[in-house]
């Protein structure tokens, strides 16, 4: 069934959108939440917790790229449910490698400013990877976005994790140096 379907179904209120989404997107939302809760019952749940988010989500939301939309959903409610894990023990998964790789050029404020900040920095870095060459672009969100590991992102482009791990050190030296420029840094 393709997407627009899918989301016309959504919109109709109609049960039958969530049995879709699961058979299209199931696996893929899976595989984004494991890879960050590290955990095959969490990532369940962050997947249940998916649909009814999507559920609820739209409308008044149409998306026009359902994968990325359900992939946004998975995306937060594994992080909300690592950093919930977290705050109790020591988490693994590719999640703290990820944040780790990336606290140099990153850091966190939890302020007014930081909020306004944090806005501002996602736009820049909306624009910093759509600059970057599409395979560079498409390695970095892979493991910065979808928290692939480095072997996952090195098979997938038929590189070694060797280049994978040199293509990805170069872009974040590439994000410091822009963050610094613009006084983020």
């Amino acid at each position: 069934m393709e997407d627009a379907q899918i989301v016309k179904l959504y919109w109709e209120r109609n049960p039958e959108a969530i049995a879709r989404s699961r058979e299209k997107y199931g696996i893929y939302c899976f595989s984004l939440a494991d890879r960050i809760v590290n955990s095959r019952e969490d990532a369940e749940e962050c997947v249940n917790d998916t649909w009814l988010h999507a559920w609820n989500g739209m409308p008044p939301h149409r998306p026009s790229a359902l994968r990325m939309f359900l992939a946004k959903i998975t995306r937060r409610v594994a992080l909300n449910r690592w950093k919930a894990a977290s705050a109790q023990k020591r988490g693994g998964g590719q999640l703290p490698l990820v944040l780790e790789e990336l606290s140099e050029c990153v850091s966190g404020q939890e302020d007014v400013e930081g909020t306004v900040e944090a806005r501002e920095l996602r736009r820049l870095l909306d624009q910093f990877i759509r600059e970057l060459p599409a395979r560079e672009g498409n390695i970095f969100l892979r493991r910065y976005f979808f928290t692939e590991p480095v072997g996952e992102i090195a098979r997938r482009w038929g590189l070694t994790e060797n280049h994978v791990s040199v293509l990805l050190s170069r872009t974040r030296k590439k994000l410091k140096l822009l963050l610094e420029k613009e006084g983020y840094l």
